[in-house]
């Protein structure tokens, strides 16, 4: 692998002195399947860090490969850190943990997930095995204490990020479950399926809370297609935890509110594949299939002072923790997101 830039047309000094953004682009050498962003902490005086100069962090970028390995570049100077092996076959997501300790967790059409430690020289810490398909998606806790996992089965399965051992296996939906995502404050699990159907979970009890159901609208469907038309390709949650946004095969993205069951907004796409919400709201990323990405105006609200009191505590206290409590059974079932 190596590392190309591309500057403007007048040279270095012109780039210079006009503040031009160089482009930069990461040469893998392979088709690259997932992707995954994470801080390096700045290095400490005396210290010798592969990543980072003394005083200063950095940005690191993990992508997954086709042929099975995780090359982990330091973004700004584009310097390779780690090539980590161990996958036999296309490692098709990645996610670092929230809480900045350099732990990354991979998925793979191998069956397997395969947890890394990069601040101990990306050594492998766990295999996870357990998936009798691909698996497609994987996803960390807010919290770092539990991680998601999607094949193309028609289960999701919950492990322990602390003991690396399965919770349970989510099951309800009838097909292949293929993208998964926490609440901001872990309370709250969705799993999306090509049975066009986005379930949400409470991740401590294993309860289907909602089930939210993806009905056609005549207008965006095209009947000539193969594909179930609302078969669904992703799920994420708004960075305040009130909406979901979701990709279909029927050539819509959809935004959800929480407390009600029928999207509040439409927006046509077409190939679409994945979706992401702006870590501080407003915007929506789109990813398709033509190589595009879009990028959409997401409802922007303002939280009551009910759902921050809500997510605060549920940051820090678990289902069980909630139902423990001394509180009247309304407030518990509000804390718990029985009721909205």
């Amino acid at each position: 692998c190596k590392t190309s830039e591309r500057k403007s047309r007048g040279g270095k000094a012109e780039a210079r002195s006009r503040g031009v953004a160089k482009e930069k682009t990461l040469e893998c050498g392979q088709i690259v399947w997932g992707l995954a962003f994470s801080a390096w902490p700045a290095a400490e005086a005396g210290e010798t860090d592969p990543a980072c100069t003394v005083g200063l962090p950095c940005l690191i970028l993990a992508t997954g490969l086709n042929d099975g390995q995780i090359k982990v570049w330091e973004v700004q100077t584009g310097h390779l850190l780690f090539s980590l092996l161990g996958h036999q076959d296309v490692v098709r997501d990645l996610s670092f943990a929230p809480n900045g300790s350099l732990i990354l967790v991979s998925a793979s059409r191998d069956k397997t997930l395969r947890i890394w430690d990069l601040s101990r020289d990306g050594r492998q810490v766990q295999v996870l095995s357990g998936h009798v398909q691909w698996v497609y998606c994987c996803s960390i806790s807010p919290d770092c204490s539990m991680l998601c996992s999607a094949a193309g089965e028609k289960s999701a399965l919950l492990w322990s990020m602390r003991s690396y051992t399965l919770i349970r296996r989510l099951e309800g939906h009838q097909s292949s479950v293929v993208s998964c995502d926490f609440s901001p404050d872990s309370a709250l699990l969705v799993t999306a399926s090509y049975d066009a159907c986005v379930i949400m979970w409470d991740p401590y009890t294993g309860e289907q809370l909602r089930t939210l159901r993806h009905v056609p609208l005549h207008s965006a469907v095209d009947y000539s297609s193969e594909v179930h038309t609302s078969s669904l390709r992703s799920v994420c949650f708004s960075p305040e935890g009130l909406y979901l946004a979701t990709v279909a095969d029927d050539r819509l993205l959809r935004i959800w509110a929480l407390e009600l069951r029928s999207p509040v907004a439409f927006a046509p796409m077409t190939n679409g594949l994945c979706c992401m919400y702006f870590p501080h709201g407003g915007f929506i990323a789109t990813g398709t299939r033509d190589g595009h990405v879009q990028f959409w105006t997401a409802p922007r609200v303002l939280s009551s002072l009910k759902h921050l009191c809500r997510k605060a505590l549920r940051t820090f206290l678990t289902t069980y923790q909630v139902l423990a409590l001394p509180i009247p059974r309304k407030l518990k079932e509000f804390l718990t997101y029985r009721t909205f």
